[in-house]
């Protein structure tokens, strides 16, 4: 009866093992190919196929696939290699924490002679995109050791002038198994090398052996280093990494960021940046030079941002400042050359466009503004440049608000400060159907010091305030465009102050008014009241009124200004309120060009033509302020104050000075 059961025993136990050997020995896991090839042709949303398929049942589950194809979309273009293609994939899984809801972890991935072909249409087509159907609530993913033997990429976009392969590999064993990438050809029509080092334990490494990362690549003349750590490298988190650009022009990092940014001068920046998944994306702590200012701040970059008629732009979000800022070096944001011919570390080709730039016989810019950039990602800048250098600039500090959004500009506000006062505008930008924009701007001058703006002509003295209001509305493509074909209009006035009695010797007959300085002549002259009401329509500003009242005489100014032409038209007439010798009535003609003007007549007074111009570049109708000649009869003397009123009340009475300083005020 016990032998029975012993029987028994080795049958229920020898059977089945036995059935396992003989299934073992007949079993072909390519029966499986048609349902993993199915399975995954419908994941990624094109063909997949598997030449033959192992499983192996060891300390981990081992499935290895061999000569695995990833074709491309449907539908596009014949004559291209595959997608993917892999001699061998070799895939380790654990299955027991698997089953516990820890997650599906991955202790080594395998892939032999991997072959990528990456590429686009000129259309916008392109085979790398997939079709995963959403994710998110899946089980974790950790994943050990990659190893990558022989393998190969093709990168080809022909709409970003972009062609070039990659060599791909593992080297070395355990802990000091690094993965080495190189690539070489052209990406953005500009040459590209780069070589990227970084660990090949990913996520399976602990907190104390973050996974490194090292990165040097060359776009041209655009240099880029990254290096440092990332404690979770799949999910692109736990960054320790520090970054540097440095290169000849800001604009070229247009296709390497993903968000259009304009011309600048020679440029080296550096910072930290910090990863949070690739939702987010920040650069911190940023230090560096641009052409001749300082910068510094942070930029968050959302690459997935909101989208609007289908598009999913980048949004980035900029906080800048500068310690010293030349203005120049910003002429890339009104369409300029930026930069300066005499910047220490300007290139050759930035020294011969500012040169070009500086020849040409035109002042405004008329470099096209390129609409459909504009819509390439939602930017929102806010910067302040503390101190503008420059000894012939009328201008202190410099605060920008800016916002893109979907393609529309809106700057709220850009400020100057003058002295104690403050130049500002709000300005805004929005596509019209075609290549243009409508812009709309309306200026703010509070309180302009005119002892600051004096000392910027290196010759004249001066104290007081003018304020006023201005506005235009425009369409164009160009800054040169929407200021040529302008309508709208300005006002302004100064209410007591003075001004040097240079002047006065510079702008009228010189005999007389130098004889009554050497005799005693005051060194200033009060300014009573300066009232000015301009018209703009296409382009052309009409000096509809512009009078200056002083103790001494009155300047009446008439003529126009073509914005369109950047000619000039002007003639000053000077009335002396008191008798003198020499100081017979005068006229000043001014005409030329914004970058030529000429002031007749020209033997005494060519001097005031450096002071004029560097007064043009704050306002056109401020550059008048060095031309200027006192004088008038009394009977005149009231008209500037019937002006005054009239240009305060056409203003609402917030801009213009309502009230003359006390004497003693004046400076």
């Amino acid at each position: 009866m016990a032998k029975s059961r012993t029987v028994w025993r080795l049958a229920f136990i020898g059977v089945p093992i036995a059935l396992l050997v003989v299934l073992a020995a007949i079993w072909d896991w390519d029966w499986f190919l048609p349902i993993v090839q199915s399975k995954a042709s419908a994941a990624l949303g094109r063909q997949v196929t598997i030449g033959h398929l192992h499983v192996r049942l060891r300390r981990h589950i081992e499935v290895v696939a061999d000569d695995v194809v990833v074709g491309n979309p449907p539908g596009w273009p014949g004559g291209n290699p595959p997608f993917v293609s892999i001699g061998s994939l070799t895939i380790q899984a654990e299955l027991l924490p698997y089953l516990e809801g820890r997650g599906l972890i991955l202790p080594l991935i395998g892939i032999d002679k991997p072959r990528v072909y990456a590429a686009e249409t000129r259309d916008g087509a392109a085979n790398f995109r997939l079709s995963t159907g959403g994710g998110g609530g899946g089980p974790a993913l950790k994943i050990g050791d990659l190893r990558i033997d022989d393998g190969d990429a093709r990168v080809v976009m022909p709409r970003l002038k972009t062609d070039f392969d990659a060599r791909v590999a593992t080297q070395g064993q355990g802990q000091d198994a690094k993965i080495v990438a190189d690539a070489k050809g052209t990406y953005a029509a500009q040459p590209i090398t780069a070589r990227l080092i970084g660990g090949a334990l990913l996520s399976l490494r602990d907190h104390d052996n973050p996974w490194p990362i090292d990165l040097d690549l060359a776009n041209g003349p655009t240099k880029v280093a990254l290096n440092g750590t990332l404690e979770d490298p799949l999910a692109f988190k736990g960054a320790n990494v520090r970054l540097r650009f440095s290169g000849p022009d800001m604009g070229l990092l247009e296709p390497l960021v993903g968000f259009p940014i304009p011309k600048t001068p020679a440029y080296q920046i550096a910072g930290k940046l910090n990863l949070e998944g690739l939702q987010n994306i920040r650069f911190d702590d940023l230090q560096g030079r641009l052409g001749n200012s300082d910068i510094a701040g942070s930029i968050l970059e959302r690459p997935s941002g909101t989208e609007v008629n289908g598009k999913d732009r980048p949004e980035v979000t900029m906080n800048l400042r500068s310690n010293r800022i030349d203005l120049t070096d910003l002429n890339g944001f009104i369409g300029g050359a930026p930069g300066r011919a005499t910047t220490a570390n300007a290139t050759p080709q930035e020294r011969e466009t500012a040169a070009k730039a500086r020849a040409s016989d035109k002042l405004l810019p008329d470099t096209p503004i390129s609409v459909p950039r504009l819509s390439w990602a939602d930017i929102h800048l806010k910067y302040r440049g503390a101190h503008i250098e420059g000894r012939d600039m009328p201008l202190d500090d410099l605060t920008v608000a800016l916002d893109v959004v979907n393609g529309r500009i809106s700057v709220h506000p850009v400020s100057f400060g003058v002295g104690k006062g403050r130049l500002l505008s709000n300005i805004d930008l929005a596509p019209t159907s075609g290549k243009t924009l409508h812009a709309r701007a309306d200026v703010r001058m509070q309180n302009l010091d005119v002892s600051r703006m004096m000392q910027a002509t290196h010759t004249f003295q001066g104290a007081g305030s003018i304020s006023g209001v201005g506005a235009i509305d425009s369409t164009g493509d160009s800054l040169a465009t929407l200021v040529g074909d302008g309508n709208g209009e300005i006002k302004m006035a100064m209410a007591g102050g003075n001004l040097s009695s240079v002047l006065i010797d510079l702008t009228g007959l010189e005999f007389g008014k130098a004889l009554l300085s050497a005799l005693g002549f005051p060194e200033k002259t009060p300014v009573q009241c300066f009232v000015g009401d301009l018209g703009l329509k296409r382009g052309l500003l009409d000096f509809n009124v512009m009078t200056l009242d002083t103790g001494e005489a009155i300047v009446n100014v008439n003529g126009d200004v073509n914005l369109s032409k950047e000619t000039i038209d002007l003639a000053l007439k000077t009335n002396s309120k008191h008798f003198s010798i020499g100081s017979l009535p005068t006229n000043i003609d001014i005409g030329g060009t914004f970058k030529d003007p000429s002031i007749r007549p020209g033997a005494e007074v060519a001097a005031r033509v450096g002071a004029a111009a560097g007064l043009a570049a704050l306002f056109a109708p401020l550059a008048i302020l060095p031309t200027i000649q006192f004088g008038t009869s009394d009977a005149d003397d009231a008209r500037c104050g019937e002006l005054l009123q009239q240009a305060r009340a056409s203003a609402g009475g917030k801009a213009l000075p309502t009230e003359r300083p006390a004497a003693s005020a004046q400076r």
